[in-house]
């Protein structure tokens, strides 16, 4: 996909809020001289296409009373996509991520509390029989990451 000026202007945008009302895209859009289905048709190609890997909201879980946690596992080679499957039918894991190094499994749990992230992550560790490792965050950083498109 080649991007043309009006989705540059669309990445640029949008990184840096979105607005919060009972028609979200048809503000956006009219900010940008579009119209709500030409905006939602390029987001929806973009996405698509690679362009943009995820479009939504990163919210503040702690604030909201929940955790994040970092965790890995080492999956034997042989396993690796039962063991995957496995872990990614939970619902908690966030995302997922092979990695070519020893611990060769990360993803992250999410969870509506604290005490969450033991209960699921000792019940991937008795699904798979792997121990799950967990890096639990000790200090938050922002750090406002855009690009310019």
């Amino acid at each position: 996909m080649t991007l043309d000026e009006t989705d540059r202007r669309i990445i640029n945008a949008l990184q840096g809020g979105f607005p919060l009302e009972a028609r979200p895209y048809a503000a956006a859009a009219a900010t940008l001289g579009l119209d709500e289905a030409e905006l939602i048709a390029r987001l929806q190609a973009m996405r698509e296409a690679g362009v943009i890997t995820r479009f939504g909201p990163f919210f503040d879980v702690a604030a909201m009373g929940g955790a994040f946690c970092l965790c890995a596992i080492a999956v034997p080679e042989d396993r690796f996509d039962e063991i995957c499957a496995a872990v990614n039918a939970f619902p908690e894991v966030a995302h997922n991520y092979r990695r070519t190094h020893e611990l060769n499994m990360w993803f992250v749990l999410a969870t509506e509390t604290e005490a969450g992230i033991g209960t699921a992550a000792d019940a991937i560790e008795a699904a798979t029989g792997l121990t799950v490792y967990r890096f639990p965050k000790l200090k938050e950083f922002f750090v406002g990451f855009r690009v310019a498109a």
